[in-house]
């Protein structure tokens, strides 16, 4: 006997719903032996009327005998004509149906529904034509016990239990269980009430399908006789299974897009395709991805062109009816392996699903390469199996398993096509997740690449920084600083903000990061640097380059502090000003222009610099807008709570950082945050010596005493000689091509530092004398017996300089003699 479930929850069953059906029950003599209320409203004709009476009475047609009389022997169902009792004429589609009883007889059900008052149609979602075709229609009367009276052919076979078995019986010796009490619950409810329920839904294994779960839908309508008295109720009954199916597979499919690929990552991905499918379409399912795929990687082949070594699989995902998943061999993110002759690399090479209803775990199979899989699938029973590419554009991804044990019924066309489109989805959904992996990688590289790995502000400046991403998870943006260390011990500091997130963004920070850099070796003045910076990206804008419009609004601060002087000159494109703490602690905000954003003002766009003297000891706190900006507070409340956690003096700058990171907006940022703390330094007056020297043929000779003499007292005789030449060279082009007084500086620091300055704001070239030339090579031996060499113009000239190692290379001391 089949077993039938029952129950909202359970079943899958629906609420009830009530109805009233014009139902009428004819006997063999073409006499009506009950009638329903519902056919009185119909046709007019009370029960006390129509039972007792023929058919043809009470549901004539135009022009024509009864419908029933016409069509007899045989299940019919059309449009007719009826008469209604006051002479109207009726549109109707009726519909009959031969019933056989105990002892044989022959009784019939006719039902009719009219359009004009659009009554319930008996059986929920089944349409009028497609009763006695497509979807045929099971109908049984009970009597007052409920016991099975009559039934027709359809619906014996609909479950495969002959009339035989079911007559004289209750539904619940046909089909035991607690779903059948329930059903005979609704079904007495309906006897005493005389309100039909319409699509009351219950699940069973019937004996002509017992693998398979079926869904019925059926609904109940009281028959009563001329007098009133109740004769029994009729059930029509109609296998939905399909139909549910369907339905539950549109709603699976319809999950999958917002249950699978919630994220971009690639291992949650294929955990989430495995949850999804257990247990709806299998018992047990894994997700196994090409080792490639999580690092974002190329795939590791086109369709069909996998041959030789096998690829390597790692498990993205893993679900099953048990626990743990006792059934895999592989947690996940560890490699699976793949025998070599099995259906895994025929659907890798082919492209193409692998379906094997019965799975065979006998001998001589292709398990006999994988005892493990075998042991697995005997213990548990594994009985039917799908193996599903997955793969996108052409590429492949990986294989979906789909295993059924539990369930008895193996999979089918249906179940393959189902996993397929899941899959299909869900490689959408991975490859997507690939790709982002790759671009978020290859923006860390780059990122990584160009953002400084290691800050030193040298003898001028002690600093620190931070660095938060709006997205912690990527670590991409578009904020970006340095620290450049400068001629004359002084360094540069550089604190920018690219709009965006993500590599375009990362790229173009990198691009003027560079471009900050190469412009700070000229040694340029702040609002000089950030004019020439703004030129170069409305320049590439007008000529189309990617960098140029990716940097339009970009901002920038720079600025340039000098140890020897004590001074930092600074200027600003559009970004925050800078915070100053003074060596007690207090914080101030400086009143510098704030310029344009980079790329804006075409054409119109000036920065100015501003100068200011520091004491030693005082910090400078370089920040973008995500340190100070905030949802729900605006840039001076930002910048005051950004004060108060900088101010205090002595504090170290790391323990600064951390205090500005703690007083960031809560919840998820809008924006990068990024900080860069540099405390200032001061050279001693004894690590500097400058002199004025007449511009006159006598200020050489003087120059290489000076310089000879204070090297002495620096302890830095073993430069003598090589410092008596770059100073004898520098001042002797000052005095030829230069104009005005000539000054003379030496800076002792991590390198030796010579200096040489004059009014002219001609630079001078460097040369390659032939060997015939009796002069030209002052520059060219300047630059092989330097480290550095450059010319930084000022307000009042420029300054030609040179960098000594304090301990020189051996070259360059066996070639000073």
């Amino acid at each position: 006997m089949p077993e039938v479930e029952g129950g909202p929850a359970e079943a899958g069953r629906k609420a009830a719903q009530p109805t009233a059906s014009a139902l009428a029950l004819v006997d063999a003599q073409k006499t009506v032996v009950a009638w329903t209320p519902a056919a009185e409203r119909l046709v007019g004709f009370s029960s006390r009327e129509a039972v007792g009476n023929s058919i043809a009475r009470v549901l004539p047609a135009f022009g024509s005998a009864s419908v029933l009389t016409e069509h007899h022997g045989e299940d019919w169902s059309g449009p007719v004509v009826l008469s209604h009792r006051d002479g109207r004429r009726v549109e109707v589609h009726l519909w009959a149906s031969r019933l056989m009883g105990q002892d044989g007889g022959t009784h019939w059900l006719v039902s009719a529904t009219s359009p004009a008052t659009n009554p319930p149609w008996p059986v929920s979602g089944v349409e009028p034509e497609s009763l006695l075709t497509a979807s045929p229609i099971g109908i049984a009367v009970r009597d007052l016990e409920l016991r099975y009276m009559w039934v027709n052919d359809a619906l014996i076979r609909q479950d495969g239990i002959s009339r035989e078995k079911r007559l004289g019986r209750r539904l619940s010796q046909v089909l035991p269980g607690a779903g059948a009490q329930q059903v005979e619950t609704v079904m007495q409810q309906v006897l005493d009430s005389g309100v039909g329920t319409v699509d009351h839904e219950y699940r069973a294994w019937p004996p002509m399908d017992p693998r398979r779960e079926h869904l019925f839908s059926t609904s109940f309508f009281r028959l009563d006789d001329a007098q009133g008295r109740v004769l029994g109720v009729c059930a029509m009954t109609v296998d939905v299974t399909d139909r549910q199916r369907s339905r539950e597979r549109l709603t699976m499919l319809s999950e999958a897009g917002t249950r699978i690929g919630s994220t971009l990552d690639v291992m949650r991905t294929g955990q989430e395709l495995a949850d999804l499918a257990v247990p709806r379409i299998a018992d047990y399912v894994a997700v196994d991805l090409a080792e490639t795929v999580p690092l974002g990687e190329e795939s590791l082949a086109r369709l069909g062109a996998i041959s030789g070594d096998i690829p390597v699989f790692r498990r993205a995902g893993v679900a099953s009816i048990h626990e743990g998943a006792p059934e895999s061999l592989w947690p996940r993110g560890e490699p699976v392996f793949v025998p070599a002759s099995s259906p895994f690399i025929k659907v890798l090479t082919s492209g193409s699903s692998h379906l094997e209803a019965l799975l065979d775990t006998s001998a001589g199979t292709w398990l006999d390469q994988d005892p493990g899989r075998a042991e697995k699938a005997r213990e548990y029973g594994m009985h039917s199996l799908m193996i599903v590419p997955i793969h996108a554009r052409g590429a492949v991804l990986g294989v979906a398993v789909f295993v059924r044990a539990n369930d008895p019924e193996p999979f089918d066309e249906s179940d393959l096509l189902l996993a397929e489109e899941l899959v299909t989805r869900a490689a959408l959904a991975l490859d997507n997740a690939r790709r982002y992996v790759r671009e978020r990688n290859a923006a860390l590289a780059l990122q990584r690449d160009l953002l400084p790995r290691r800050l030193t502000g040298g003898p001028a400046l002690e600093v620190a920084s931070r660095y938060l991403p709006a997205d912690m998870d990527d670590g991409v943006g578009g904020d970006w600083f340095d620290v450049i260390p400068l001629s004359g011990a002084r360094v540069a500091l550089v604190v920018g903000d690219v709009v965006g997130h993500g590599i375009n963004a990362a790229a173009t920070m990198g691009r003027l990061r560079t471009a900050v850099h190469t412009l700070a070796k000229l040694n340029l003045p702040p609002d000089e640097l950030l004019a020439h910076l703004d030129d170069t990206i409305v320049q590439l804008t007008d000529e189309g380059e990617d960098i140029g419009a990716a940097a339009l609004g970009a901002t920038c601060l720079y600025a340039v502090y000098d140890s020897v002087t004590r001074t930092c000159t600074m200027a600003r494109a559009g970004h925050p000003p800078p915070a100053i703490v003074s060596p007690v602690g207090r914080v101030t905000f400086p009143d510098l222009p704030p310029g344009l954003p980079l790329g804006i003002g075409v054409g119109t766009a000036s920065f100015e610099s501003l100068e200011l003297e520091l004491p030693e000891g005082s910090v400078l706190a370089f920040y973008t807008d995500g340190v100070i900006e905030s949802r729900d507070q605006d840039l001076d409340k930002g910048m005051r709570r950004l004060a108060t956690a900088l101010t205090g003096a002595g504090r170290q700058l790391e323990e600064l950082c951390s205090a500005v990171t703690e007083i960031l907006p809560t919840g998820a940022p809008t924006d990068d945050a990024t900080l860069l703390l540099a405390r200032t330094r001061a050279l001693s007056p004894a690590q500097v010596a400058h002199w004025q020297l007449p511009n006159e043929p006598i200020a050489a000779a003087r120059a290489r005493s000076l310089a000879v003499r204070q090297l002495g007292e620096w302890e830095l005789d073993h430069l003598a000689g090589i410092t008596e030449l770059i100073v004898s060279e520098l001042v002797t082009n000052a005095v030829r091509h230069g104009a005005g007084p000539i000054g003379l500086r030496l800076i002792r620091h991590q390198a030796l530092v010579c200096e040489v300055s004059d009014s002219s704001d001609t630079a001078p070239r460097l040369r390659h004398a032939r060997t015939t030339d009796e002069s030209g090579r002052g520059l060219f031996l300047v630059a092989q017996f330097s480290r550095r060499r450059g010319t930084r113009f000022t307000a009042h000239g420029k300054i030609v300089w040179t960098e000594q190692d304090l301990t020189p290379a051996t070259s360059r001391s066996a070639a000073a003699h």
